[in-house]
């Protein structure tokens, strides 16, 4: 049997590092920008309320000038379509189109998800955790906000009250129902069930 390793508390970080930076070179694919590769990401994980260049410049810990950029870029090259939000005029959403779909289906980031595919399906949820952890701790650090998924926020709500055909659960923050598709989405107003 071999030799347990001492792993220290900078190793973990190295290694997350270094997986960051092996994706991100990765990421010049296909004629897109690792940012565009990471918008077209964004926009195809995230719910309704989130899919606005604001989220995302928060989701990617960038300005909304660079956001505004890349987001751009992507509508003029046909991989985003622009919509006007129903309740507040000066919001604007962003969807994916069929190009941008094809496209991520030639996704380099799809080679770190195969790499995690390596681990057991109890090796990956700890590591989940643990980087969550992480990421939870550095967010608070710089006061930046979490982005998380309808099943582990805690305005996720079962409602008793749907209608048939809906899927029986509430965002009590927006006092809106929630489709099934939307509640494995990210969204920008996650806020982490204590």
């Amino acid at each position: 049997m071999p030799a347990k390793r001492n792993v220290s508390k900078r190793t973990v970080a190295e290694l997350v590092a270094q997986l960051g930076r092996m994706t991100y070179g990765e990421s010049f694919a296909n004629g897109l920008t690792p940012a565009q590769w990471t918008a077209l990401r964004y926009f195809s994980r995230a719910n309704r309320f989130s899919r606005t260049m604001s989220a995302f410049a928060e989701f990617h810990a960038t300005t909304r000038g660079t956001a505004s950029q890349t987001i751009k870029s992507l509508a003029q090259s046909g991989y985003l379509t622009r919509k006007r939000s129903k309740t507040d005029g000066r919001s604007v959403h962003f969807n994916l189109t069929h190009k941008s779909k094809k496209m991520l289906s030639d996704d380099p980031f799809e080679a770190l998800v195969g790499a995690a595919g390596t681990l057991s399906e109890s090796e990956y949820r700890t590591v989940a955790r643990s980087l969550e952890r992480m990421l939870c701790k550095l967010a608070q650090q710089e006061g930046k906000r979490l982005f998380g998924m309808c099943t582990n926020c805690n305005y996720f709500q079962k409602d008793d009250s749907s209608q048939k055909g809906e899927s029986g659960y509430i965002c009590t923050l927006m006092d809106e129902p929630l489709e099934e598709a939307e509640i494995e989405q990210l969204c920008v107003s996650f806020q982490p069930v204590q």
